[in-house]
């Protein structure tokens, strides 16, 4: 029995084709993302900070109508 040349021809095409769609490798990396800025990061430093300074100013004022 003799396979006729279009069947090794079929043949030989099919494994090649598979052997190209084969993957390659990993996918590049993505874009990274922003980076991540916090906002709650400082806020309660802020907020005594605030308060020291408010007390600080309302004993200034306090002071400077008493030496008046």
């Amino acid at each position: 029995m003799r396979i006729p040349p279009n069947r090794i021809l079929n043949i030989l095409v099919f494994i090649s084709a598979s052997a190209m769609a084969a993957p390659k490798g990993p996918p590049p990396p993505g874009v990274p993302p922003p980076p991540g800025l916090p906002i709650d990061g400082g806020v309660v430093v802020c907020l005594v900070i605030a308060l020291v300074y408010g007390l600080y100013k309302i004993k200034d004022i306090k002071t400077k109508k008493t030496l008046n």
